[in-house]
Formats: structure tokens, sequence, C-alpha cells
């Protein structure tokens, strides 16, 4: 049983009888960071030289990033395709699928927490750097154009101001 497990249970158990004392079930986002967890550090492990977690930095966190990009489902017009900045174009094109900005933002989240939540120190959490930040937001620039969407930062709703308006959304949608 992992350390982590173990205090789950520990904590649960203090709140409730001994008759019904049964593991809890993981959340769906814990189970996803967990799996998330696991697939970096198996990624680390298959690199020649394998890299320690001691080690990483935010530069092999972009090399995963980038390799999780032949798994994606997300397509990404070329500047040279025809059906570049059409939001639903006519046809198919032979234009890559890349990780939509959507998934690679929340993969980050995730990694950041399990970074931290697996003894990494927050001034050194590859996952919270700068550049990562960085690479993000050029990849939701360029699937935004590649789609024909501006992205526009959502404004901030007072209490005061309510929820009318024009009944404009700033949302990105990605067709995955």
């Amino acid at each position: 049983m992992s350390s982590e497990r173990g205090k789950e249970i520990a904590e649960l158990g203090s709140s409730r009888s001994p008759s019904d004392q049964q593991p809890a079930t993981p959340s769906r986002y814990e189970s996803q960071k967990r799996r998330d967890w696991n697939t970096f550090g198996h990624y680390l492990r298959n690199q020649r030289p394998p890299v320690p977690l001691s080690q990483c930095n935010c530069n092999h966190v972009l090399e995963f990033l980038r390799y999780l990009d032949q798994f994606g489902k997300t397509k990404v017009h070329l500047q040279g395709c025809v059906f570049y900045g059409q939001p639903e174009p006519p046809a198919p094109c032979t234009c890559p699928l890349r990780q939509a900005w959507g998934s690679l933002d929340a993969l980050i989240g995730r990694l950041r927490a399990a970074y931290e939540e697996n003894g990494g120190s927050p001034e050194t959490n590859p996952f919270a750097s700068g550049a990562i930040r960085v690479y993000l937001r050029e990849v939701r620039e360029c699937q935004a154009k590649a789609r024909g969407i501006p992205y526009k930062k959502k404004k901030k709703v007072t209490s005061a101001q309510g929820k009318g308006g024009d009944g404009s959304s700033s949302t990105m949608h990605f067709q995955g």
C-alpha cells in the first residue's frame, strides 16, 4: 500500500466507526492526477539516459508536452492549408492532430499539484515555470488562429454587474 493511500485511509478511519471503514474511492481529478504523474515519471525513466525526478526541469516538461502531441485529437491547420482560419472546414485535410490547449493546461495544473504532493518544493516546481506558461499561451494563440477564433480573456463578472450583457461568448471551442 502506498503511504499516500495509507494516509487517506487513516484520515477516513478517524471520522468513521470501525464497522463502516472502507477505502474511499479517489475522485476523478485525483485518479487523473495520479495517472498523469505516473505517465510523466514513465516518460522520464524512458529518456536516454533516464532523468531522475530531482534533475527534472522545465525543458523536460516542454519535451513531454511536445511528445504528447502525437496522441492529440484536435486538428490544427497549418498556415499554408486552405482551411487555415476556418472554424468549421468543409472537407478533410492533411494537417496534424495535436493536443488541445485546454487539455495541456489542465494536465500542467494536475502535474504541478502532484509534484508538490510528492515532496517537491514550490520553488523548484518545473511545471510552474514561466517557460511553461509562455508555451501554453503560444499553443492557445496558435490554435485559436488556426481555427479562426480570436481568443479573448473572459471578463470577471462582479456581483453588482450581474450576468447580463450582449450574450456574446469569448470561450474557445475545439473539436476533439
